[in-house]
């Protein structure tokens, strides 16, 4: 649903289209271009249609489009996803017949400058053979579309890197500290303490990590135990919030396990089958041992744990179902080293949008991750959040200096995460330069045009050097004209990419969660990005009018009066 913000946004922008296109349509029929006038009222009617949606896209569940299906805990409907296709295409078909209402407008502005300017707008303008119109079209169409391809992308790209950056600071703390050799670590209470009271910290936490493996009556994992403490894990991670079925209450209090209420989801039985708690159980046989009825009607008490969903379905287990915690690192036993085992039971299942957390992280308290590891009050590591997280390496020296133990360091996310977020930088560069060539390919149709207008206009450019015109007004004359061709193609593309991925960002494209894990195509809308897109454009189609505009400077007066 569309917020008041971008409503507002959306009334603005078609209401000055609008009264563009209206003004553009009086124009055009008194001058008796019919086919403009048909374009100009077109624009117009569908500016009003594309309003209307927006309003009932803004007002869906009063005007009847209701959510009514789920996927992978999403909620859509058929209706909401047909409503932002059409709002997207109409929108952006919009701000196409827009921007083509305002080019006459700006090129009448640019003939009334200089004399340069004069000149090669008339250029522009003007009636052209067959082939040269053909070949100035494609340019301003190469142009376009390579532009507004590079600037998609890079918003596409940049949209995906803010959905990762999010999802690793919400699963993750901002600062880690821990020790280089990764040992669990004893008096944490003072650093602890000395860190809260940091200003620009908003929350810290002790936690014990190792890794085990997992297993359950049907399948087995390898996984990260994380040892939280419940009551001040919220102010760090997004954890208590990333919950999809089960309670974050119950890992602090196991016994409500055994308590569920009547609409809570829990497991029954080896094969982790999901009923209803007082709703769907099976019917158990009279003659059955009441030590086997107590048990199924009241489970043993175990320490809860906490799983993703991606281990859930590997496991085949829900909410109230027992696993298995075997760890290599075990007690010296008559056979050797033994592996130490401890049964839990799963109190939630979590959703943290990325398939790395939810397929191989599992939360418990720390106290019992303590006794299971055998660190004897000792943590692996003090996770801290930061209140602005893009200053996070400028809080790791005062966090250090703070914990004042040469023994323990320091890290933010940026240094933790450094390859992969290297890697995405390096990728959308590599991105920008390859899509920029597409812009140089299209550049090349610029040139073939401004050569072949130098053929076409020679007799004009022979008159303009005779009535007294220096050869650097011919240069600057052609290459104003290439400018302007190039300026058209690129404030179309950008501005179609800009309206394009407004839309996406705004109306959302679906997609398949089970296959991209993300329920929508993220964007992220950049003015920055968009600047960059345009002026690397208008440098390649500024370059490329050189060699034509010096050919046309050097072209003497009685060879164009001779040949022309």
């Amino acid at each position: 649903m569309l917020t008041r913000t971008q409503l507002g946004t959306v009334a603005a922008v078609i209401a000055f289209g609008f009264a563009l296109l209206v003004w553009r349509a009086w124009v055009d029929i008194r001058q008796g271009r019919r086919g403009r006038f048909a374009l100009d009222v077109f624009g117009a009617v569908l500016g009003i249609a594309v309003g209307v949606f927006a309003y009932v896209r803004y007002y869906g569940g009063a005007l009847g489009v209701q959510k009514h299906a789920t996927v992978a805990g999403h909620a859509f409907s058929n209706k909401e996803t047909i409503l932002s296709a059409v709002l997207l295409g109409g929108s952006t078909i919009f701000v196409v017949l827009v921007m083509f209402a305002a080019l006459p407008l700006v090129m009448d502005r640019m003939e009334g400058r200089t004399f340069v300017s004069f000149v090669a707008t008339r250029h522009v303008r003007s009636q052209k053979s067959g082939f040269l119109t053909v070949i100035s079209v494609l340019s301003i169409c190469g142009v376009a579309i390579s532009s507004c391809a590079l600037s998609s992308v890079v918003s596409v790209m940049g949209g995906f890197s803010q959905d990762l950056k999010r999802k690793i600071l919400g699963n993750n703390a901002h600062i880690v500290i821990d020790t280089t050799s990764q040992t669990a670590w004893s008096d944490s209470a003072g650093v602890l303490s000395r860190v809260r009271a940091l200003p620009g910290v908003s929350g810290a936490t002790p936690v014990v990590h190792g890794e085990v493996m997992i297993s359950s009556p049907s399948n087995l994992a390898g996984v990260i135990v994380r040892g939280i403490d419940p009551t001040s894990i919220r102010s760090v991670i997004e954890l208590g919030n990333n919950i999809d079925v089960g309670s974050f209450d119950y890992l602090a209090d196991p016994e409500k396990l055994r308590h569920l209420p009547a609409d809570e989801v829990i497991g029954i039985g080896p094969g982790g089958e999901r009923y209803l708690k007082g709703a769907d159980l099976p019917s158990l046989p009279d003659d059955l041992d009441p030590i086997v009825r107590d048990a199924i009607a009241a489970p043993p008490l175990r320490p809860a744990i906490i799983i993703g969903r991606e281990l859930a379905k590997t496991l085949h287990v829900y909410v109230g179902d027992e696993v298995t915690l075997v760890s290599p690192l075990g007690d010296l036993g008559p056979m050797g080293v033994m592996p130490r085992t401890k049964k839990f039971r799963i109190a939630a299942i979590f959703y943290s949008g990325m398939y790395e957390y939810d397929a191989s992280h599992v939360y418990t308290t720390i106290d019992v991750a303590q006794q299971y590891f055998a660190t004897d009050g000792k943590i692996s590591a003090i996770d801290v959040k930061v209140e602005d997280a893009e200053r996070a390496e400028l809080m790791t020296p005062i966090v250090e200096a703070a914990v004042g133990r040469s023994e323990l360091r320091v890290r933010d996310w940026r240094e933790m995460n450094k390859n992969l977020f290297s890697a995405l930088k390096l990728e959308r560069f590599a991105t920008f330069i390859i899509l920029s060539i597409a812009i140089m390919v299209a550049s090349f149709c610029i040139i073939c045009t401004l050569l072949l207008m130098v053929t076409e206009k020679g007799q004009e450019i022979a008159i303009l050097k005779a009535l007294g015109a220096s050869d650097g007004d011919v240069r600057k004359t052609f290459m104003t004209e290439g400018v302007i061709i190039g300026a058209i193609g690129t404030v179309f593309g950008v501005g179609t990419g800009l309206a394009l991925c407004t839309g996406l960002s705004w109306f959302g494209l679906r997609l398949d969660p089970d296959v991209y894990y993300i329920d929508r195509l993220p964007i992220s809308v950049s003015g920055l990005d968009f600047l960059v897109v345009a002026l690397a454009a208008l440098t390649i189609c500024t370059l490329s009018t050189i060699y034509p505009a010096h050919a046309a400077s050097k072209l003497r007066p009685v060879d164009g009066l001779r040949f022309g």
